[in-house]
């Protein structure tokens, strides 16, 4: 199990778009099971509603977490596109 966290930077937070974005991301390391963590509460990456129920504002941080054949790469792309994301 790889994991990472990293701070949300957009003005906005993850908000519907870039989590539509980040699910489908998710759901193309078939066989990695991925999770998104902040604060207390952990949820699975390959829902859109789980990841908006995390409120993920400005300043939050978030641990990704993968654990399968392609862990490494599942945590690189999607701290890369949570960084990627300005508004």
């Amino acid at each position: 199990m790889i994991r990472e966290k990293v701070t949300v930077e957009a003005p906005n937070g993850l908000h519907a778009r870039p989590v539509t974005e980040l699910v489908q991301l998710v759901k193309s390391f078939s066989g990695t099971e991925i999770t998104l963590s902040a604060g207390d509460r952990t949820v699975r990456a390959n829902s859109m509603l789980s990841i908006l129920s995390l409120g993920l504002k400005q300043g939050t941080a978030v641990e990704v977490a993968a654990d399968g054949p392609a862990e490494a790469e599942a945590v690189e792309a999607i701290v890369s596109l949570i960084r990627s994301v300005k508004d």
